[in-house]
């Protein structure tokens, strides 16, 4: 297991993350995972003992009760909190009042102690916007987050699911009044969705600013479990249809790491996170399991290494088409190289 800094900090955070949203089950979420907490500590110790040290959960897993699991399975396994980064969101549904969603200052504030208190910590080392709120000044919910910072509640503060220009407004407001900036963004990509590197990923690698990957195996779609002749019956695809994904694309995609995973006698799995795990922007990819032996597969994927044929064959099936601007500045900026 590598360790990455996370976006220009000088945290350390493993190459892999423990996603959390199979735990528990409540409501919608029993749709991703239902597991209970003598599952859950399995899972925590496997990831421990394979060099995870980051843990991504958010309080709107499970109703909260995810939070709760992650805390408890750390404690029943005498895990040391400072060998940890705990990470988790806010923005969420968490109730039925009109200020019981959003980035206000209210909601953001009483969701870090609620978070706090169900994990069961006195400290949160990475917390994250879950979203855009169009309701809320971003002046208001930076104000916030730098507040839970400077209070010890907070470590570091982070982003997710947010456009090019939300994330630079937050950083340019930042700068200018002197609060503590996103150092990550939480994102959707994958070798089958590679649309992040039309305006984000650039704008990451330019601000400095750490990428944590959402979804690396699309929803499960390339988890070796479909192709274009099978359609499987069971799993997170079949409960859950999400992410968005061109599936004729993403087929033909799944053709060619096949084809590499047989030489290399690895799965499908282990070549989408692999491709993921040598992206320039990526500081870690959050991977989740309902078993251990999916957890064991994601985690044997740090060992697979790429040829130069291999990586270019990855690459060609899997490129974006090109969409303006991008065409046009990659042709004018060809001379300034």
């Amino acid at each position: 297991m590598k360790y990455n800094l996370l976006g220009n900090t000088g945290l350390k955070v493993s190459e892999l993350c423990l996603g959390t949203m199979t735990f528990g089950g409540r409501g919608f979420w029993t749709a991703i995972g239902t597991l209970a907490q003598d599952q859950v500590n399995v899972l925590v110790k496997q990831s421990i003992d394979g060099g995870i040290n980051f843990i991504d959960t958010a309080n709107v897993y499970s109703e909260g009760l995810s939070e709760q699991m992650t805390g408890q399975a750390i404690r029943d396994l005498g895990l040391k909190r400072e060998d940890l980064v705990i990470a988790t969101k806010v923005r969420g549904q968490m109730g039925q009042g009109p200020n019981s969603s959003g980035l206000s200052r209210k909601h953001i504030l009483q969701q870090a102690n609620e978070s706090l208190s169900r994990l069961k910590m006195d400290y949160i080392d990475l917390y994250q916007i879950h979203g855009f709120d169009p309701l809320t000044p971003l002046e208001e919910t930076l104000e916030a987050l730098d507040l839970l910072v400077k209070s010890g509640k907070v470590r570091y503060i982070g982003c997710s699911n947010l456009a090019a220009w939300h994330i630079m407004k937050a950083l340019s407001i930042s700068a200018q009044t002197h609060l503590n900036k996103f150092v990550s963004l939480q994102a959707y990509y994958t070798i089958a969705g590679r649309d992040l590197e039309r305006e984000i990923v650039p704008l990451l690698l330019d601000q400095k600013v750490g990428l944590m990957v959402w979804s690396p195996l699309a929803g499960g779609l390339l988890s070796g479990k479909y192709s274009r002749n099978i359609d499987a019956k069971e799993g997170r695809r079949a409960n859950f249809d999400f992410p968005p994904v061109n599936k004729e694309k993403a087929y033909d995609i799944i053709e060619v790491m096949q084809s590499i995973a047989d030489n290399k006698k690895v799965t499908v799995a282990q070549i989408a996170l692999a491709w993921l795990l040598i992206q320039p922007a990526v500081s870690t990819v959050i991977i989740g399991a309902n078993k251990p032996e999916q957890l064991s597969d994601n985690l044997n994927s740090v060992n697979v290494q790429f040829s130069i044929e291999e990586l270019s064959k990855l690459n060609e099936i899997s490129k974006l088409n090109p969409e303006y601007p991008g065409w046009m500045i990659e042709r004018q900026g060809g001379d300034r190289k």
